[in-house]
């Protein structure tokens, strides 16, 4: 889901474009896959600001200083933390996953950008909205005019979870022939409108990466070792 704007970039790579996690499944060609990627975008790779992430709600500021951090090394990316903000330009963003959700922020009148790692557990500690009123803090961001988009993850039709789940997210699991469903998605959706986000600036890419296979990695279903898809977000 490219996006170019007049001073913003974000777009989320699919399997064709290869495995872009310095960690995890086949990291052969991880470098040149992230080279690749981010030159149509106008990106450095070098320059990349990468979380460690760790399925948590940590957010944080990031600056010009820490440019490259996480962009050739896994070992030096930002250590628990599964959101980024910045106001910087000509920094960019990045998460990586494989099922879970990426939730991209965009204030345009500042402007500044935020990209959180929404996992189940990120999830169910707010993940999303923590790095809102990270921005809100850092920025003075009013929730209103953020622009909020959802990337592939997986989705209620795929996503089966064990009944306890229902204990976690009362509002959030579906009951499909004694089976449960979790809409990782939906969640977070309540979450972010919650925080004061507008319903007409949430966009929703709908893709399931366990559905639509071919097209992106799935932890769920290839296991552990899977490659990892790039979601990123800079100001020009």
């Amino acid at each position: 889901m490219p996006q170019k704007e007049a001073e913003l970039v974000c777009a989320a790579s699919v399997r064709g474009q290869g495995n872009m996690s310095l960690f995890y499944g086949d990291t052969r060609d991880s470098l040149k896959n992230r080279e690749a990627f981010l030159k149509e975008l106008g990106i450095d790779y070098r320059d990349l600001a990468c979380a460690r992430q760790v399925h948590q709600a940590s957010a944080r500021y990031i600056q010009d200083k820490d440019k490259g951090r996480g962009a050739l090394s896994e070992k030096d990316a930002f250590c628990d933390t599964d959101a980024l903000v910045t106001d910087k330009k000509n920094l960019a963003l990045a998460i990586f996953t494989a099922d879970c959700l990426s939730v991209f922020l965009y204030d345009p009148k500042r402007p500044a950008v935020g990209l959180a790692h929404a996992g189940w557990r990120g999830t169910k500690d707010n993940i999303a909205a923590k790095a809102i009123k990270l921005m809100q803090r850092q920025f003075n961001t009013p929730a209103q005019d953020l622009h909020v988009a959802f990337g592939p993850a997986i989705r209620s039709c795929c996503y089966q979870v064990s009944g306890d789940f229902a204990g976690i997210f009362p509002d959030g699991i579906i009951n499909r022939d004694n089976h449960y469903y979790l809409d990782l998605a939906g969640i977070n959706r309540k979450q972010v409108l919650a925080a004061g986000v507008k319903e007409e600036n949430l966009f929703d890419s709908r893709d399931c990466t366990f559905c639509q296979n071919s097209n992106f990695f799935s932890y769920r279903k290839e296991g552990a070792d899977c490659g990892r898809m790039m979601s990123v977000i800079m100001l020009k």
